[in-house]
């Protein structure tokens, strides 16, 4: 991010602007929606500027502008279209210490102004960097029909109405509330009785929720997929937005965490294969201490929590206490991690079944039917399998498995980082410790890569 986005207190200050054409007109429509006092420079100005002018919705200073005239402002806009006097404001600005900008000149300019999609006091900003104007002006037409014209009446209404909703808790209880007055009672009461009925309506929803009776805990045992967050589900995402709490996995990724509250308490409850763990008991006591006390709690699973995620251990813990839950499944690492590759986890005429299994369990390496393994045609994805790579071989070889068998290990699969080793049965060691991969990953034995798929690998990577 090479600019921070932030809404500067404008009301009442100034902001000044040299020039009066079209890059001045186009800049001044959107400066002319806020509460700042707006002073334009200009030897020669356009009808529409004169005559905002005279509306007294600007001043116009028939002149070019003078480094007093920037003292002081709270921002500079160069809209002269013309380099010189442009570089001429940037001076006075730089000089003043006042933050400007050069219309459709990036390079000079301190700041952007986004693209506005403006239901006041809801004000939303859509920035590109100056990469992609175009998406940020489609951005803006989805969000225009998507945000209702009435949002920002509902809005003022409710800010009037804050100081009466902080009767309720700070926290769940009262973001419920807003949340039911935005999501409906709001837009309802306005289709149906418009400005009059909105008010009424939202004192009705307080006292509603004043009197009813305080929810119970939850838990969600969320599946928070193989690492893209593109992969993550819509319920999961929901999930994320309601908690209170976020009790996360090791493998689970910055970018899925970033799309919690920002008031939510985030808990690394970690755990690595032969390292440092958080114990299970700790765990499943952590997840029914915050529900016991009123929270929506967020379990929140790489991958999908009911493969290899110990689930049922946390269930229980729940169902012994008396806390309610409920399973938001993901995609499971072996479904990311087979796409990656363009193949399939079953074949007509190659495998009517797949094999999920483990590289290592509590007991250590995990032992498993080799010999069923080992016969032709047979499909299985190993998790947590990097460590087990030399006794998985060993035990495959000992129970007959062709050596020529391929073997697939795909790390950090869906991620940006992403890895993809092929190799053989005969050589998965030492091959998987030659390639040093320290990020997740996911062990197919009897798929190797889809030929199209490393070609367009290999070309992508020739590209960079």
């Amino acid at each position: 991010m090479q600019h921070f986005p932030v809404f500067m207190a404008v009301k009442g200050r100034r902001i000044v602007l040299s020039g009066g054409g079209d890059a001045a007109i186009a800049k001044l429509r959107l400066l002319l929606k806020t509460e700042a006092c707006i002073e334009v420079y200009a030897p020669e100005a356009e009808p529409e500027v004169v005559a905002w002018a005279e509306q007294g919705l600007l001043k116009l200073y028939r002149r070019g502008i003078e480094a007093t005239d920037v003292m002081g402002a709270v921002l500079a806009y160069a809209a002269d279209e013309d380099d010189l006097l442009d570089a001429r404001l940037v001076a006075f600005a730089l000089e003043a210490r006042v933050p400007h900008n050069v219309v459709d000149n990036l390079e000079d300019s301190a700041f952007i102004t986004p693209a506005i999609v403006d239901r006041d006091p809801v004000v939303v900003a859509i920035g590109t960097e100056g990469a992609a104007p175009v998406l940020a002006r489609s951005i803006k037409a989805d969000l225009e029909a998507r945000l209702p014209s009435s949002l920002g009446f509902l809005t003022r209404v409710g800010r009037s109405f804050r100081h009466a909703a902080e009767q309720l808790p700070f926290g769940r209880k009262r973001r419920e509330f807003w949340g039911d007055y935005y999501a409906s009672v709001g837009p309802q009461s306005y289709a149906k009785g418009g400005e009059g009925a909105v008010a009424p309506a939202l004192a009705q929803l307080l006292a509603d929720h004043l009197t009813a009776t305080p929810r119970k805990g939850h838990v969600d045992f969320v599946g928070s997929g193989p690492g893209d967050p593109d992969l993550l589900t819509v319920r999961a995402r929901r999930a994320l937005d309601a908690a209170d709490v976020v009790i996360h996995d090791r493998l689970v990724t910055p970018a899925i965490l970033d799309l919690a509250r920002r008031e939510a308490m985030i808990i690394d409850a970690g755990k690595e294969g032969f390292g440092e763990a958080t114990p299970q008991a700790d765990i499943d006591a952590m997840i029914v201490k915050h529900a016991k006390k009123g929270r929506h709690v967020v379990r929140l699973k790489s991958g999908d929590p009911a493969v290899f995620g110990r689930l049922d251990e946390e269930v229980e813990a729940c169902e012994a206490a008396g806390v309610s839950f409920a399973i938001v499944p993901g995609i499971t690492a072996a479904s990311a991690a087979v796409a990656a590759i363009g193949q399939s986890l079953t074949k007509r005429g190659r495998n009517s079944q797949v094999r999920l299994l483990t590289g290592h369990d509590v007991k250590g390496f995990a032992d498993h039917d080799w010999r069923a393994l080992a016969r032709p045609g047979e499909v299985a994805a190993i998790y947590m399998g990097k460590r087990a790579a030399r006794f998985v071989q060993g035990r495959l070889l000992m129970h007959g498995c062709d050596p020529a068998t391929p073997v697939t290990v795909v790390e950090n699969a869906s991620r940006p980082d992403q890895r993809v080793l092929s190799t053989t049965v005969a050589e998965m060691e030492p091959a998987l410790t030659e390639a040093d991969m320290n990020g997740p990953a996911l062990t197919f034995i009897g798929l190797a890569p889809r030929h199209a798929v490393v070609q367009a690998r290999e070309l992508q990577e020739a590209m960079l």
